[in-house]
């Protein structure tokens, strides 16, 4: 039987919707896998425990019966602490238990979770891991960075800029310039933020003051971007890993404002207490031949822009028969498994498939040489320069 640690909570101002994913992650496993639960609180505190698969946890708050875990690189074990009986010398004792993972499920959402903080982290612990790699999935975080790296493979984008908190203190006269050049109305966003939290529509300069100390609060850099009139929002999944890649049936959220907000995603959707979450949203539609056809390229050529791995969802806008790539969710929220059910594909099955490509992946990576035999210290003398 495999052991599958689910991380998930994390240092974010998305730690909730994270939670949301990793419960449903441990509720729709596979019963064939042996679950762990990996808890990041928001302080960064790491918690293990049978509680943690228990939403009720979460609510009430009462970690009562969790125990502190830590990690030791090179090794793909998480270590889990508790008070053991008095030694000795009638002390208490610390009583170090491990638990050897065989694959980790990335279900941490934001900063530090989905920016390759954490994908450096479990690289370094030696244990196989869900998701896209480090380079990946800090530039599927960053919206400038992305942009920036999806012009290069024709991917269209709608127009924009962006500033540091720093030229917006000191000297704003230029950045002003670089808004009024797009024309407004303007979207202002935090650069690496997702779940629509920090997004502001600014339909007049007056206005951008605080829509840009709203995005300030929440990151140190900002991306304006040209406001669509009336966009249709169209969003797709992406499955794969190595360029092997297959496509979700494509959706377009409901909402009744421009902006589909935190509360849409999230609290909303989830009132019918429904197990799985988001599907009584979902608004499965064809856009039509062409529309589909430039939706399905651009996801492929971001997915191989970013060597994504797993499950991504890509966010598009359609500005009547224009497409832009809106944004990349390298790390989505529950996974996007409400697209693949529509496809055909279950939560279980789904995550059966994402597990594969994480051991595929490591495997991949330990075959590669990581030693160069150079005997540089035989040839080197004490205290030389090399």
């Amino acid at each position: 039987m495999k052991t599958i640690g689910v991380l998930f909570g994390g240092k974010s101002v998305e730690h909730e919707v994270s939670v949301i994913t990793g419960i449903q992650v441990m509720e729709n496993l596979d019963p064939e896998y042996s679950v762990v639960p990996i808890y990041v609180k928001k302080d960064g505190t790491w918690l293990g425990g049978a509680s943690l698969k228990d939403f009720k946890t979460y609510k009430e708050e009462d970690f009562s019966q969790t125990l502190p875990v830590y990690m030791k690189p090179g090794e793909p074990k998480l270590y889990m602490m508790r008070i053991g009986k008095k030694g000795v010398l009638k002390k208490p004792v610390l009583d170090e238990r491990f638990v050897e993972l065989d694959c980790v499920i990335n279900a941490l959402h934001g900063t530090n979770g989905e920016d390759g903080a954490m994908q450096g982290l479990l690289e370094a612990w030696g244990v196989p891991y869900t998701g896209t790699g480090v380079l990946g999935s800090a530039l599927g975080m960053d919206k400038v960075l992305m942009k920036e790296h999806f012009d290069h493979f024709g991917i269209r984008q709608v127009p924009s800029t962006w500033f540091l908190d720093r030229e917006w203190k000191e000297n704003r006269k230029p950045v002003l310039g670089k808004i009024k050049d797009l024309g407004y109305p303007v979207m202002v966003k935090p650069a690496s933020l997702g779940s629509s939290i920090g997004i502001s529509r600014v339909d007049r300069e007056e206005d951008l003051e605080e829509a840009v100390d709203l995005a300030l609060s929440y990151d140190h850099k900002v991306l304006v971007e040209v406001a669509i009139e009336n966009p249709r929002e169209l969003n797709i999944s992406v499955l794969g890993h190595g360029g092997n890649y297959e496509l979700s049936p494509i959706e377009e959220p409901k909402s009744a404002e421009d902006l589909l907000t935190f509360d849409e995603k999230y609290i909303q959707n989830n009132k019918q207490g429904d197990k799985t979450g988001q599907k009584n949203a979902r608004n499965i539609v064809d856009p039509g031949e062409k529309i589909k056809e430039e939706i399905h390229d651009f996801s492929i050529k971001a997915m191989t822009a970013i060597e994504g791995s797993g499950v991504v969802r890509i966010d598009f806008l359609l500005d009547q028969d224009k497409v832009y790539l809106n944004e990349i969710n390298t790390q989505p929220g529950s996974m996007a498994f409400y697209l693949w059910e529509e496809g055909g594909l279950n939560f279980k099955d789904l995550l059966n498939r994402i597990l594969d490509m994480a051991l595929e992946k490591k495997k991949e990576e330990d075959a590669r040489v990581y030693s160069y035999e150079s005997n540089l210290f035989q040839r080197t003398g004490f205290g030389s320069k090399l």
